[in-house]
């Protein structure tokens, strides 16, 4: 079973919390983002990953997008905070958790750009892309608050 995304009123309540991240990389115009296509369900999505025990925020930040992308970043400012009770991810290991993530906008200092075992695709897109592609449900939000290059987070 690949990883996916339910919804249902209030379904959240079926899981349990856990902390997440996701990452937005501006390629240098920034007018696209990098996305990457998960191996578990082919569904594309920004890099990133939940919080382990002992970490920082920033450290979950660089360790998924080193593990997903082979990118190292610095991570530069908050983008937005998401969490929603009618929203629940389902892992293929049957854990069931209502996330709640922090999005932040990150600058690739060194590595190369490469798939994993998470990743099996990637790529820079444009809003205007990201529309036609087939994207995780809770990643939609992310990506279009990325895109407004807003100083102030979001909380949505």
């Amino acid at each position: 079973m690949p990883t996916r995304v339910l919804t249902g009123d209030r379904i959240g309540k079926q899981g349990r919390i856990r902390i997440g991240c996701s990452v937005t990389i501006f390629n240098d115009q920034r007018d696209r983002i990098l996305l990457t296509r998960r191996a578990d369900n082919g569904l594309w999505c920004l890099p990133g990953g939940g919080m382990d025990p002992g970490e920082f925020m920033e450290e979950t930040c660089v360790r998924e997008v080193f593990e997903e992308t082979g990118l190292r970043v610095l991570v530069k400012r908050l983008i937005g905070v998401y969490s929603s009770p009618h929203w629940l991810v389902e892992y293929p290991d049957g854990n069931r958790v209502q996330i709640v993530a922090l999005n932040f906008e990150a600058e690739v200092i060194g590595g190369e750009l490469k798939t994993s075992h998470e990743v099996n695709e990637f790529g820079y897109f444009s809003k205007e892309e990201i529309e036609k592609l087939d994207l995780m449900t809770n990643h939609h939000q992310r990506i279009l608050d990325a895109f407004e290059h807003r100083q102030e987070a979001f909380i949505r």
